[in-house]
């Protein structure tokens, strides 16, 4: 087996590759700190005041930290030899009350500070988990398709508690480690020239330790947050679909998975610490040699009679203290980089944009009539068409069953109908007026979609039902129960409407469900409604439960039925067969049985599947 070697043109071609990455990584990351930066500047433009006021509790904070070893070198200088030879106490005790003076306003100003800062994160969260709840509620379903519910749970919990905890703990330590490298730094300066040269050149290394340990570790917590949102997807999806996995033994692989995605998480995690273990030894080694030769050129200067003792105790206390702050932050930079990694995808969940606009002056719609009408509607997904060119009106009270083979077009037309999507061309409009420039309220007010899934949330019965009309009066909810037929079994529950449904409506069977999710509608009042595959999960006596309700809450409203079981389609005024998002077929249930096309095919296919 030959080995080429690389060719000059190789090389360059790789060089080449090599900078358009690079180019590519920085403008990515520019991007990353742009959004990310709106987004705390959003987040903090509220509490300009209160940020004002910790700025100004961290400067007297820190100049009165500064005062400690000024005023222990002022003792040992001035105050030790009036009493050693004058037996005079006023000068060492003026600077002892000075030092407990200093540290009561050290201590007031620290408590302030910690109190203000936890109050101002504790809201900041607060807003950042509200705005992330509502942008995640007004995202489209075909985003939440592609987003796993997993990364969702991700950007609400560990990342929220990365933000949380950076707040609560670090936030002191790294505003205090900067301010006191600076402060502590002139001080030096002012205290004695020659010596704080020797000291700043420490900083050398120390900026090129702390370049280095920023740019790994950043890396390293991006990577840490990426795999806890893996592992934490991993785990919402196993358990979220536990009777599949459970019913094709799936375990021992979904076991081996998440051992997989664990590992990966703790190798990223373990960097985070390999970096530390590096970092803080090596300001801690720096700062020791420092302290070390500015101990042996202060001496020698001390015994030359060029520089008091009490001037070079008090430089090396402040120089202590110059390294004690960069010992700090190297601490609380594993949760700075959470924090920061966290607030990234926080930011790039909140840049999403809306699939779905609100107008900014929306037409009102007070009282919905029901009539719909899509001109010259074109819609796909990606790179496939689903709605070539579709033309349809439905007058208002009428009911039109889609039917079709699976892809025909049918739930597209229901979604863009309740404005999930919008087309790519053309419009839908309800009562002449385009959906585009309808409120969201009105348009929720007016078209309502009920599925097969009849999602139940955790709670009563009565507050399932009272979900299509959120202050509804318990008269209203039974009321809604009664006309759809479920009152009869509602009161035969153990409390009755006040029994809990447990977790997704399990307690209920699945044609309860479906009952439970038409009296909501009903409630609700809709002008359109829509039903995707309502009946397709239930048994017949179920069906014939539930096809009585469908009697009573299709009166006097517009509705789309989308139905396999061509006994919920027989209900409707008018069906429309679909194929490749066009109609073919247009008529009465009856007429489009005895007319021998497609539809009467479907029929006769489904009678006989029923014997």
């Amino acid at each position: 087996m030959s080995t080429r070697t690389p060719t000059p043109t190789d090389q360059g071609w790789r060089g080449v590759a090599a900078e358009k990455h690079d180019e590519v990584s920085a403008s990515v990351s520019a991007l990353l700190q742009a959004r990310t930066s709106r987004l705390l500047k959003s987040v903090l433009r509220p509490h300009k005041r209160g940020i004002w006021l910790l700025v100004a509790l961290i400067v007297v904070q820190n100049l009165a930290a500064l005062a400690g070893p000024l005023l222990v070198g002022l003792g040992i200088d001035k105050g030790l030899p009036p009493l050693i030879d004058d037996q005079d106490a006023g000068p060492i005790v003026t600077v002892i009350v000075a030092l407990l003076l200093a540290t009561a306003i050290q201590m007031v100003s620290q408590r302030s500070f910690l109190v203000l800062t936890a109050r101002i994160g504790q809201d900041v969260v607060l807003d950042l988990r509200r705005r992330v709840f509502d942008h995640f509620q007004r995202l489209s379903q075909a985003f939440h398709e592609e987003y796993t519910s997993g990364r969702v749970i991700s950007r609400q919990t560990s990342d929220m508690d990365a933000i949380s905890e950076f707040l609560a703990d670090g936030v002191q330590a790294v505003v205090v480690a900067g301010l006191s490298i600076v402060t502590i730094g002139i001080t030096m300066l002012l205290l004695d020239v020659p010596l704080a040269l020797v000291g700043l050149t420490s900083f050398i290394p120390l900026v090129a330790l702390t370049v280095w340990f920023r740019r790994e570790s950043g890396k390293a917590y991006r990577s840490s947050r990426e795999a806890v949102a893996r592992v934490i997807v991993q785990f919402v999806e196993t358990f979220g679909g536990l009777r599949a996995v459970q019913a094709f033994r799936r375990e021992p692989r979904n076991e081996e998975i998440f051992l997989g995605l664990n590992e990966e998480y703790r190798l990223t995690t373990k960097r985070s610490f390999d970096l530390i273990a590096v970092y803080m030894p090596g300001i801690k080694l720096v700062g020791n040699l420092t302290i070390g030769v500015v101990l042996l050129f202060g001496g020698y200067r001390v015994m030359d009679g060029d520089l008091q003792i009490g001037v070079l105790t008090a430089f090396l206390l402040y120089l202590r203290r110059f390294f004690d702050p960069l010992q700090d932050l190297s601490q609380f930079f594993n949760s700075f980089q959470s924090a920061t990694a966290a607030l990234e995808k926080l930011a790039g969940v909140l840049d999403e944009p809306l699939s779905v606009q609100e107008p900014e002056s929306a037409r009102p719609l007070p009282k919905a009539r029901g009539d719909l009408r899509l001109s010259g509607v074109q819609f796909g997904y990606r790179d496939r068409v689903v709605l070539p060119h579709l033309d349809l009106h439905v007058p208002a009270g009428q009911t039109v069953a889609l039917v079709g083979r699976t892809g025909a077009g049918k739930t597209t037309i229901a979604r863009l109908v309740g404005r999930v999507w919008d087309p790519v061309q053309g419009s839908v409009a309800l009562d002449g007026i385009d959906l585009h420039d309808l409120g969201d309220a009105d348009l929720h007010r007016a078209v309502v979609t009920v599925t097969q899934e009849s999602f139940l949330f955790t709670g009563t019965v009565a507050d399932n039902i009272a979900f299509g009309r959120p202050g509804a009066t318990r008269e209203q909810v039974e009321a809604a129960a009664r006309e759809i037929g479920a009152h009869d079994f509602i009161s035969r529950l153990p409390q009755g409407y006040d029994t809990d449904v447990a977790k997704r409506g399990g307690r209920l069977s699945a044609g309860q469900r479906q009952l439970v999710s038409f009296a909501r509608a009903f409630l609700a009042d809709p002008a359109v409604l829509v039903l995707d595959e309502a009946t397709s999960s239930l048994d017949i006596p179920s069906e014939r439960l539930v096809q009585q309700a469908l009697r009573t809450i299709l009166a006097d409203r517009t509705a789309i039925i989308i139905a396999h079981r061509l006994s919920t389609v027989e209900i409707a005024d008018r069906v429309l067969v679909l194929e490749a998002g066009r109609v073919v077929e247009d008529g009465t249930p009856s007429e489009l049985v005895g007319g021998g096309g497609r539809y009467a095919t479907l029929h006769r296919q489904w009678a006989d599947s029923l014997v």
